[in-house]
């Protein structure tokens, strides 16, 4: 399994042009990973900065291959749920929430979920499995339902497990490779945010093409950010997506190097399950599946506008731009002392790792 991290300290100065290379944490397994990974964010540790960090979700599925542009969320690090619907500011030692808009869950806009039953559909980090299969899957969600998410899907019929979109509140790591782009945040920001949600009526209004996920992450980043994330009329057609909403936030983090910014990738859990997709944009999605093709013959300066904007939007492509800075490896001490140090510049932690 593999980890990928990327971190840049917050200077007063904007010396820097961009972020730093990325490396490739490479761990010797998955056991590894979670108890290095999730075992710093259950042991109460609090950074100074608080932060937003956006996920991109790869896209997974039927509808994730004929729509490959994957799912939004916003993690935040120091705001909690006293509910499902309800936020909070979060109390020591507690991880924070993911927060998204999903389609007909309850019949709720948004709803927030722990980090790690986010992510892994259980409590603790070492009940997370190492290995997965559908079966196994679906019991540790509905177990968390029935202990935690009754009043956003109650039971079937007889007590039976629902139908339904719930299932993706919980266990995102066994379905999809997660990318997070992290940037800091305040408690005046976060105290700002959550009056804000919890004070605006909280009932669904899903549209994939107005009102998706990333419309909602949008809105999120931008409360915390304003104007730092946005839409591209030229390469999504004016549809907000989760790629594009991550382009903006690193563009945003390049011209603000005051503000700690760090991005790293949480890995699909292995398994029987199939692995995800890469992230498109729309027009990009449209090439890839050779729609361009028919539409060439019907309507040829349509296409090559197209192609024009599939080539812009390439520098944004996740799993390239991550796979060329593949090229070196840490050990799991060295990731662990890092996230410890408030989000400091992975670089210099490697550097002093290895000239011991």
């Amino acid at each position: 399994m593999v980890v990928t991290v990327c971190s840049r300290r917050a200077s007063p100065q904007k010396e820097g042009k961009g972020l730093p290379p990325l490396v490739t944490l490479g761990w010797k397994s998955h056991f590894a990973t979670i108890v290095i990974l999730l075992s710093l964010l259950s042991s109460g540790v609090r950074t100074a900065n608080a932060a937003a960090a956006l996920f991109l979700e790869e896209p997974f599925g039927m509808f994730g291959h004929v729509t490959p542009t994957g799912h939004a969320a916003v993690y935040l690090s120091h705001v909690c749920a006293a509910s499902p619907t309800v936020l909070r500011a979060c109390e020591p030692g507690e991880t924070g929430v993911v927060i998204s808009r999903y389609h007909h869950v309850g019949g709720y806009d948004w709803i927030a979920i722990p980090l790690i039953p986010y992510l892994y559909a259980v409590e603790q980090p070492e009940q997370v499995p190492l290995y997965v299969n559908a079966e196994m899957v679906a019991s540790l969600r509905d177990n968390y339902r029935r202990s935690h998410l009754e009043d956003v899907a109650s039971d079937a019929e007889g007590g039976e497990t629902p139908d339904g979109d719930w299932t993706q509140l919980v266990g995102a790591a066994y379905d999809r490779k997660i990318y997070s782009f992290e940037i800091e945040t305040t408690e005046a920001q976060d105290a700002r945010l959550i009056e804000k949600l919890n004070s605006a009526t909280n009932r669904t209004h899903f549209n994939l093409f107005l009102y998706n996920c990333a419309d909602f992450s949008r809105g999120v980043i931008n409360t915390y950010y304003p104007h730092a994330t946005h839409r591209s009329l030229f390469a999504d057609q004016g549809i907000t997506t989760p790629k594009q909403i991550a382009k903006s936030l690193v563009s945003y983090s390049k011209s603000h190097s005051d503000l700690q910014f760090s991005c790293f990738v949480i890995a699909q859990v292995p398994g029987t399950l199939p692995r995800s997709g890469a992230v498109r944009g729309v027009f990009e999605a449209f090439l890839k599946k050779k729609y361009v093709l028919p539409v060439a013959a019907l309507h040829p300066l349509v296409a090559s506008g197209m192609a024009v904007a599939y080539v812009a939007m390439a520098c944004c492509d996740r799993r390239r731009n991550f796979a060329s800075h593949l090229d070196r490896e840490a050990e799991p001490a060295a990731i662990l002392a890092d996230l410890q140090s408030n989000r400091t510049g992975y670089a210099a932690a490697t550097s002093a790792e290895s000239g011991k």
